[in-house]
């Protein structure tokens, strides 16, 4: 991509319900960013970071069988926003829980956004991030 092309300011794509969905979710966003001319910014790999935490939540906990999950990322040069749409029940929260390896990736979320949360939907959730610019 050259430096002339810019991408729009929302770019979604669909995944399917297996782990290298955080991976290709990560790489399509990294390509996103890079359009929007943030790559290898910190703020880009606070962003690839959440997308995969975000992504492997919803392929372990949110995506039921058959289904897919949707990312939608925003940017709109003074706030980015990350949201992931999946269609299974329950709502995630923060695990405290320094026993088990698994359950921090929201914790990883809040600390490396400047908000998120969660939104129920008419059929399941979507878990969003975002980063507020105040150089855009």
């Amino acid at each position: 991509m050259n430096e002339t092309t810019r991408l729009p300011p929302l770019r979604e794509r669909f995944f399917r319900r297996e782990r290298r969905s955080a991976q290709a979710a990560r790489r399509f966003t990294a390509e996103t960013l890079a359009g929007w001319g943030l790559a290898g910014t910190e703020l880009a790999d606070d962003v690839l970071l959440c997308v995969s935490e975000l992504v492997t939540n919803a392929v372990i906990h949110g995506v039921p069988p058959g289904r897919q999950l949707r990312l939608f990322l925003r940017y709109d040069t003074r706030t980015l926003a990350v949201e992931v749409h999946d269609s299974g029940p329950g709502v995630p929260h923060i695990v405290r829980d320094d026993r088990g390896e698994g359950g921090r990736g929201l914790l990883l979320v809040a600390a490396l956004s400047d908000k998120w949360g969660v939104r129920e939907r008419e059929l399941g959730k979507a878990v969003w991030c975002e980063w507020c610019r105040s150089d855009g």
